[in-house]
């Protein structure tokens, strides 16, 4: 069977999506290298979110088109967002792809790849179908550790994402699926589910279901071998008093939410095509702290969006200040053609956006400084990864309220545990981000 090598970009939607084709090539009897120069097939699945990701896509084709001309791979094959967004015209400027794959197409791969010369080298479909019927997954992030995709698509009409386009309106998996792969993932040894989707408070509601969410939460928290459960993509305005109480009440819910705000002005926000306001977003957030006084609070922020004055700028400044997040991401407004904001006036230039995100981030670097100083003295549970590939005397690890790859992380002194290990560890130092601990016991677990 031939070889195949696999390049995954993007989010950790996307890191699913690699990960369930992965592991459907590896149960039809096909090689997997990671080494792209020993590849016979090698499938890169693409982002086409934002210019940035779109650049390191193209870039990335560009570069695994040389393996067809100076190494073994016979096969190129583009998948993922970018694929279902632009595939003819890749097709017609990078004659070295042999083809397209949509989003919703995965189960096709490796018929594809086993057929040489297939009819079309266009299999891109919208909208695009999502998976019901559990596939195996090959894990590429650590054992003890797994994003879970609850649903697929979106049917929020922001103005300036392209999502609904490229992925399709938003369809929930049954509890059963989702159940279904959790428990096997635990059987793994996966501890830590982050749940994921493009708009995560929404789960269920196209199945009828309005607590949806709750449901899948009480059910995961008995699967046996789970540890940590934290939500990630909570839409604000479904972010109810139900999913708030739950988190609250569930020891092995994170008390941890990412809730996306993009800004804080009303007529921004309006603009935005948002659906909640300020005052909601306000009385949302102070709910969450009342019945969750421990909880960490991430977003995320757009600079730069047509028709933000300085005003309206300030009162991000104001906003990011008094609500003081645990966790921020900035991005600055990318032009997407297609989405409803792209004919809008008032254009900001990119230096100015670049200029408001770096002062957004000082701002909340002071805010995680002093919020980790907190942390001082106390002891809390950390998920054990590894070696520090910069420090190897120090081991890393993560509180529950880090979330993987986008936040900060613990370095861990005189730590002899095992990585996918979860212990007890008393904060000693901190700095902007990270915070610096020592183990004062062994292992600890809900299930001890």
């Amino acid at each position: 069977m031939k070889k195949i090598g696999m390049v995954s970009l993007g989010c950790p939607k996307n890191t699913v999506d690699s990960e369930r084709v992965l592991g459907d090539l590896v149960s039809s009897g096909f090689s997997l290298t990671p080494n792209e120069e020993d590849a016979e097939v090698i499938i890169v699945n693409t982002c086409g979110f934002i210019e940035s990701a779109k650049k390191e896509s193209i870039d990335t084709i560009l570069e695994m088109a040389q393996h067809k001309t100076e190494g073994k791979c016979q096969q190129l094959i583009v998948t993922g967002c970018l694929a279902e967004r632009y595939s003819q015209e890749l097709l017609d400027e990078i004659p070295e792809i042999d083809h397209m794959l949509g989003v919703g197409q995965y189960p096709q791969l490796k018929n594809i790849i086993a057929d040489a010369d297939p009819l079309s080298k266009n299999h891109v479909a919208t909208p695009a179908e999502y998976y019901e019927s559990y596939t195996d997954r090959l894990l590429t992030t650590a054992f003890y550790t797994a994003y879970l995709k609850i649903s697929e698509g979106c049917s929020n009409r922001c103005a300036f994402c392209i999502i609904p386009k490229m992925r399709g309106p938003m369809r929930s998996r049954s509890p059963e699926s989702i159940l279904a792969e959790a428990e096997h993932l635990a059987r793994k040894g996966v501890k830590e589910f982050n749940l994921i989707s493009q708009d995560t408070t929404m789960y269920g509601f196209d199945l009828g279901m309005k607590d949806g969410l709750v449901r899948i939460l009480r059910e995961m928290v008995k699967v046996e071998g789970v540890e940590w459960i934290r939500l990630l993509y909570c839409y604000p305005t479904f972010l109810n008093s139900e999913m708030i109480e739950c988190i609250a009440s569930e020891p092995k819910v994170c008390r941890y939410i990412d809730v996306p705000l993009q800004h804080t002005h009303d007529e921004m926000l309006k603009s935005m095509k948002r659906q909640e306001t300020e005052g909601g977003v306000r009385k949302m957030l102070d709910e969450v702290r009342l019945k969750i006084p421990d909880v960490a609070l991430r977003t995320t922020f757009i600079t730069g969006f047509p028709g933000e004055t300085e005003v309206h700028f300030q009162h991000m400044v104001r906003f990011l200040c008094e609500m003081e997040f645990d966790h921020v991401g900035i991005f600055t407004y990318s032009d997407e053609e297609g989405t409803t904001a792209y004919d809008y006036p008032g254009r900001i230039p990119q230096e100015v956006k670049e200029e408001r995100k770096n002062i957004l981030m000082e701002f909340q670097k002071d805010i995680a400084l002093r919020k980790n100083r907190e942390r001082l003295g106390k002891v809390e549970p950390v998920l054990v990864e590894g070696f520090d590939p910069q420090e190897n005397y120090l081991m890393t690890g993560r509180l529950t309220s880090q979330a993987p790859d986008i936040d900060g992380q613990v370095l861990l002194e005189k730590c002899e545990a095992e990585p996918g290990q979860i212990i007890s560890a008393e904060i000693k130092q901190v700095a902007d981000y990270d915070l610096i601990a020592e183990p004062v016991q062994m292992p600890v677990s809900h299930e001890s």
